[in-house]
């Protein structure tokens, strides 16, 4: 006897169905729970009471967790390669999504030697600008590549120290509600990241207008849904990221961080 699988949101490192009971077919067969302003209120907050933990561990057991989440993800590789449809192409997405990781894991421990400086100034001071994550940051996968696009952004996001919130693809959710699975397995602490799969019609301005969501990353939305984004974030000053890379790039890391000057006094 065949088992059939209910999918969840990913909530603060807990599996739910939506608030409001609402779920949709993206394929015509699989009900798949259709996230409301309320769910994404709650992954908001669970997303920043985990920040400051997730910020303040070492770079080396970030890049450990995000290893973690490689192994994990390969070892469900028939369970993905099935969901992607099969095929030199989906086998293709799932091997590059693991070597994204794997990729940005070794990254964690090299930040401040690539992203940051010493400044000349001319007095007697130390002037150093070091990288630091931005916070929460909210990251609309792309429609054609549910899973890969979805990790190439992920993993650089936290492989800097912040924390996400993800929407799934609308019309390919299952490989990101799957990949939480995946996370939840890999030491992830809860609230780090949270997916959520609706209709970007329904979440996208609250995300955008959110007080306590410092980015949004639009990689996966149209050129309407950027226009309408950056006009709802400059009422609070939310940073717009619009990069458009696909492939791994110490780019993407520098992206979600902030730089930050610090003075220091020459001497004892």
């Amino acid at each position: 006897m065949d088992v059939r699988k209910t999918y969840k949101l990913f909530l603060n490192g807990e599996f739910v169905r939506s608030e409001s009971g609402r779920a949709y077919r993206p394929d015509g067969s699989v009900n798949v729970p259709r996230g409301s302003r309320k769910d994404l209120r709650d992954a908001v907050r669970a997303a920043r009471t985990a920040f400051p933990g997730w910020a303040a561990r070492t770079a080396m057991n970030r890049g450990q967790i995000l290893y973690r989440a490689a192994e994990m993800l390969d070892g469900r590789a028939a369970q993905f390669l099935e969901l992607l449809g099969g095929g030199v192409r989906a086998r293709r997405a799932l091997d590059q999504s693991v070597e994204a990781l794997v990729w940005y894991a070794g990254w964690t421990d090299k930040l401040p030697q690539i992203t940051g400086t010493v400044n000349p100034v001319a007095g007697p001071y130390f002037n150093f600008t070091i990288p630091e994550p931005t916070g929460v940051v909210a990251i609309v996968a792309p429609e054609e590549s549910p899973l890969l696009g979805l990790v190439r952004r992920l993993a650089p996001a936290l492989c800097g120290g912040n924390v996400v919130i993800a929407l799934a693809a609308e019309s390919s959710p299952l490989a990101a509600l799957t990949l939480a699975e995946v996370l939840a397995t890999s030491d992830v602490p809860a609230g780090v990241v949270n997916i959520i799969s609706g209709q970007r019609k329904e979440l996208l301005p609250t995300l955008a207008s959110h007080m306590d969501v410092n980015a949004i990353d639009v990689a996966g939305c149209n050129g309407n849904e950027v226009k309408a984004i950056e006009e709802s974030a400059a009422g609070n000053i939310k940073r717009v990221i619009k990069l458009t890379q696909r492939e791994q790039s110490p780019h993407l890391i520098a992206a979600f961080m902030e730089m930050k000057t610090v003075w220091h006094p020459i001497g004892v």
